[in-house]
């Protein structure tokens, strides 16, 4: 899980190997779905969105005390979403596009404020160059 820690005003974020290895695997998890996906394997890309989009949620919640991991994650929540939402509809002959656009265009606003906002202040805080 990433932490913050604390020195002379300046903070690095540690990333625990045990939370590193659940964000691989999530990789893993999202590969495999857009593998059924391009496969034209519906049983197995519609099984793969719940391990994929609960990862994901896991990681966010792991997340949530680091401002920009946080941000970041939830973008990446609707971008699952997004795409898993393009992905039935590919798989049932419907256009789900708008509400898959919709999906990643909130990711992309989520993204959007996290660098309008707090981005300056977090490269100060944690001494980024």
């Amino acid at each position: 899980m990433p932490q913050t820690n604390h020195k002379r005003h300046q903070r690095t974020i540690h990333v625990s190997p045990s939370f590193r290895w659940i964000e691989n695997a999530h990789i893993l998890l999202w590969l495999i779905k857009d593998f059924c996906w391009a496969m034209e394997w519906k049983t197995g890309g519609v099984i793969m969105i719940f391990p994929t989009v609960s990862v994901a949620f896991y990681l966010l919640w792991k997340s949530r005390k680091v401002k920009a991991e946080a941000y970041h994650n939830i973008a990446v929540c609707f971008w699952i979403l997004a795409n898993s939402t393009w992905m039935i509809g590919e798989f049932n002959d419907m256009d789900l596009r708008p509400f898959a656009a919709g999906l990643f265009g909130s990711g992309l606003l989520v993204l959007g404020v996290y660098y309008a906002v707090y981005f300056k202040k977090d490269r100060q805080t944690y001494n980024m160059k």
